[in-house]
């Protein structure tokens, strides 16, 4: 009985050890298996998005920009932060405690940039369908590189933050030896990382929904008086209704992914660990970063036209910068 109690554990040798999942091995597999595939097509997909919107001059839009920087949080969500999940489905950490802390740092970084993201992505919307006049005035392609760069300092700020009591002495909320468990002030991380943006990006597109409801009416009613002026202002609209309809979905998703994972963090339930439920929630948070560059396949056809350069390597060509892909 001894034996077979010390085979359980994750270090036999240590009796504060964690004991090892009874998970069986064909479940463990398809886990593996499943996680393994979503980090590569994240990775593939996202380094799409990467390629097209750095490398044709077309796409250097303010708005492509922040898709740009939501794409490049995804892509280190497939890259370094699933992989290291598929370790984590098992209870025995065999890195170190440091480690384990930091491992925490690209999931916080990547997530709270993400975040920070859709609101920007939902400020470009409200002013592009708003005040459509000022637009290309308020947002500029320095302003969003500086909003940019600005969000993903505040990211790491951020999980720096929330990470240091961890930092200062790793380990310390371990229940058993080889456990990977930190602390997090749950409310605070709620309010901040959660409720205040996604607060915002519901505000601001609803503002968006309403006055794009009325210009559609509008539109409507005075589409037999429309002079040829009066008709590229039209398309130009309904280009901008479009974007917004398109990155509407693209935040709508989000929220649905990341809903769940806030909820049991406010819980105070750990979260990257352990039970079923914790993995479900984990999952859906990395299928939103691979769910991201489907829905431009979808939606952007400027997209599929990058894609289909890229994979069959014209992008090698000289000037397929200058490609028109839109």
């Amino acid at each position: 009985m001894e034996t077979q109690d010390e085979a359980e554990l994750c270090f036999p040798q240590i009796n504060t050890s964690c004991k090892k999942h009874s998970r069986p091995q064909s479940e463990s597999m398809l886990i593996y298996i499943l996680l393994s595939f979503i980090s590569l097509l994240t990775v593939i997909l996202n380094l799409l998005v990467i390629v097209s919107i750095s490398h044709f001059r077309q796409l250097h839009t303010p708005t492509n920009l922040i898709i740009l920087s939501l794409a490049v949080s995804d892509f280190l969500v497939g890259l370094f932060v699933m992989p290291f999940q598929i370790l984590l489905t098992e209870p025995c950490w065999f890195l170190g405690d440091l480690v384990c802390v930091l491992f925490y740092f690209s999931p916080f970084i990547t997530v709270c940039a993400s975040v920070i993201n859709m609101v920007l992505i939902s400020v470009d919307r409200y002013v592009a369908i708003c005040d459509p006049l000022r637009y290309s005035t308020k947002i500029t392609q320095r302003r969003v590189k500086i909003y940019v760069l600005l969000s993903w300092s505040y990211s790491v700020f951020y999980s720096f933050m929330f990470l240091y009591d961890n930092l200062k002495q790793p380990g310390r909320y371990n229940s058993c030896f080889g456990e990977c468990v930190i602390n997090i002030i749950g409310a605070v991380d709620v309010v901040l990382g959660f409720v205040i943006p996604i607060s915002t990006i519901v505000i601001l597109y609803l503002r968006v929904f309403v006055v794009a409801v009325s210009q559609a009416r509008a539109m409507r009613s005075h589409i037999t008086a429309v002079k040829l002026q009066s008709s590229v202002t039209v398309t130009v609209k309904k280009s901008e209704l479009k974007a917004a309809r398109t990155l509407g979905v693209v935040v709508s998703v989000f929220i649905v992914c990341y809903c769940p994972s806030y909820c049991v963090s406010l819980s105070g339930y750990d979260l990257m660990m352990g039970s079923s439920t914790n993995l479900f929630v984990v999952f859906l948070v990395f299928l939103n970063s691979c769910l991201n560059p489907v829905i431009y396949a979808f939606f952007y056809p400027w997209f599929r036209k990058s894609v289909k350069l890229i994979v069959t390597l014209e992008i090698l060509q000289s000037h397929s910068c200058e490609a028109c892909v839109l």
